[in-house]
Parts: structure tokens; sequence; C-alpha cells
């Protein structure tokens, strides 16, 4: 979860992929070069440890947006699978009002 985020953060786009399921990876994945990621909380886990098949992570991560300066939080809970040996990012669902300029799920929600 935090390599995605890190990921997102200095947009390495080629990190973002490899770490997507196959399941439910996008064909492309865009990145907004404007928009600049400045923190992150993990609030909640669920499973996700070594000998679990599958986790949750809840977090928080702050934006910056370079053209207006407009400053907010997303707000995301995201689901992981360990498959052939490593954590795969699943899907995410973006919290109620948790940040409408960005988003570090793809276009799946559950």
């Amino acid at each position: 979860m935090r390599s995605r985020y890190t990921a997102f953060a200095l947009g390495d786009a080629v990190h973002l992929r490899e770490s997507w399921h196959p399941s439910t990876r996008p064909d492309r994945i865009e990145l907004d070069p404007g928009l600049g990621w400045t923190g992150l909380a993990v609030d909640e886990t669920i499973d996700g440890r070594a000998g679990d098949a599958r986790g949750v992570v809840a977090f928080r991560a702050r934006w910056r947006d370079a053209a207006d300066g407009a400053r907010g939080e997303l707000r995301e809970r995201s689901r992981f699978v360990f498959q052939r040996g490593r954590w795969w990012y699943v899907d995410g669902r973006v919290e109620p009002d948790g940040g409408a300029r960005g988003t570090l799920s793809g276009p799946r929600a559950f």
C-alpha cells in the first residue's frame, strides 16, 4: 500500500501497473502531473499479514493541486490479495467526501 502511494507521489505508473492485480488493472494508467501527494496516514488494516490471503487498508492521502493551490484529503479502503508470492492491489472504495480531485484506486469499486 505504501509503495503504491509513493508511486503516485513520484509519478511511477510502471510500479502502479505492476502492483495492480491483472483481473482489475485498467489498460492505461494516466497520472495527473498537477496533483501532488503530500502525506499518507494508514488508519486501519484488516488481515494482510504473513500467511493471510487477503487484506484491507483504510487510509487518508493528502493532496495539493499545483494549478490553483487547492488542498484536500482522499479517504479510501483498498483491497489486496496475496497470490503467486506477492501482494496485489485489487480495488478500492473512496469514502464519501473523500477528495474529488484525486484517486489512488482504479475504475472498479467494491
